[in-house]
């Protein structure tokens, strides 16, 4: 029998395998810091570092696992790994909501950093199911399906977190596993059999995409902008929520919700102001724009006293989402069209050491500033690493910007 075309219920499932992997993302972000703090045995301000150790561990996993699941897709179809993923996406919030001790938590942590480097084998089925005429809409929805997702996450999680700590890894586990049932019933193979290719290691190197560097040497310093960027932009997910307890004495709840305004925010921005900025300024001013807005917001949360003001900033920091998008419509505009995906790969190597590295310099610095001995409290100075950050971002932006390439053709 002839196999089943993908169809309309394939696409959604992929839509809604990006969601889940943010809405499961998002839910356990506002209750993680208690769930680290009661199964380390220590205070909150002490259980900081552990939490960047287990966002770092996620991180090198999604970084080294991304090249070999996209491989093992062009090998074996991308049913076979998209489903997987799921199931151990399902296991790891499983894993994490019945932990009785940190190492459990590093083990869930490994298997969804695997099973959350998905999205390249959910751009290839998109992109094996779509005309190329339709691909850009289609590569717009996911990014709406994320968006979604990390708006709703976190609002669950913390609604859920009031009454225990470990209900949202429990919901997250069992919307996993509703969609893995629902992709074993619905998702078909999108790859034919005769354009797969053998497994090759040397194509799944995650670090080969740095060699993109040398044949990029002309936007090089836009490239490091985005990594500073990158770097700033990770004390979100892996601070927040010890931040907003510790300054403000928040719950779950209002710590989620804060997050979905955060997520709403840059919604708004991504989806309707960053065109009109572009139009009217072009990308060099819109980055720029972006970065001062990053910076002044990112300090300003630093000295913040009420909670109150937390919502001001956030309207403040939104503009800061425009800085990326802008700097690589540079970017791409200075490489040829056979140059985009080393482009694209030399950016995405940069975020992804940023990503690994950001969680370690936050929450030690977090840990730093409010332990016992510290020289001096301030919960907010990693809010003020990351404004140093952006602000240094501005420096190589400026350098590659008045390197006066002409836009290749």
């Amino acid at each position: 029998m002839a196999p089943r075309a993908p169809g309309r219920n394939a696409f959604m499932f992929v839509l809604v395998t990006v969601m889940i992997d943010m809405i499961g993302f998002g839910l356990v972000m506002p209750v993680t810091p208690t769930l680290i703090a009661e199964l380390a045995h220590l205070p909150l301000e002490e259980a900081a570092p552990w939490g960047g150790y287990l966002s770092a561990v996620y991180a090198v996993l999604n970084f080294l696992a991304g090249p070999v699941l996209g491989n093992l897709s062009d090998r074996y179809g991308r049913r076979p790994v998209l489903l997987v993923a799921m199931l151990a996406l399902g296991s790891n919030f499983l894993l994490m909501g019945l932990a009785t001790s940190l190492w459990v938590l590093f083990l869930g942590r490994v298997l969804s950093g695997i099973a959350g480097a998905t999205m390249s084998t959910a751009s290839a089925y998109i992109a094996d199911t779509t005309d190329p005429k339709d691909r850009g809409r289609a590569f717009g929805m996911i990014g709406a399906a994320f968006g979604v997702g990390f708006i709703l996450g976190p609002v669950l999680g913390g609604l859920l977190g009031e009454y225990s700590a470990r209900m949202p890894f429990f919901v997250a586990a069992g919307l996993s596993g509703v969609n893995f049932l629902y992709g074993v019933f619905v998702l078909p193979e999108s790859l034919a059999p005769e354009n797969r290719r053998a497994f090759d290691i040397r194509r799944a190197n995650p670090l080969g995409a740095f060699r993109h560097f040398k044949k990029l040497p002309h936007v090089s310093y836009l490239i490091l902008t985005a990594g500073l960027l990158q770097f700033s932009q990770m004390l979100f997910p892996v601070v927040w929520a010890f931040y907003t307890e510790l300054q403000f004495g928040w719950t779950p709840r209002e710590t989620g919700l804060s997050l979905g305004a955060v997520g709403v925010s840059s919604a708004v921005v991504q989806g309707g102001l960053i065109g009109r900025f572009l139009d009217r300024f072009g990308p060099t001013k819109t980055a720029l724009i972006g970065m001062v807005s990053g910076t002044c917001a990112l300090t300003l949360y630093a000295f913040a006293t009420e909670g109150w003001m937390v919502y001001c900033i956030i309207c403040v920091g939104a503009l800061s989402g425009m800085a990326p998008p802008a700097i690589n419509a540079i970017a791409s505009s200075r490489v040829g069209v056979t140059s985009q995906g080393e482009l694209s790969g030399a950016i995405s190597s940069v975020q992804s050491v940023a990503t690994i590295l950001s969680p370690l310099v936050m929450t030690q610095t977090l840990f730093y500033f409010t332990h016992d001995n510290a020289p001096f409290r301030m919960v907010g100075a990693p809010f003020l690493v990351a404004a140093l950050s952006t602000a240094l971002a501005a420096i190589p932006f400026l350098i590659g910007v008045r390197a006066g390439q002409e836009p290749a053709s």
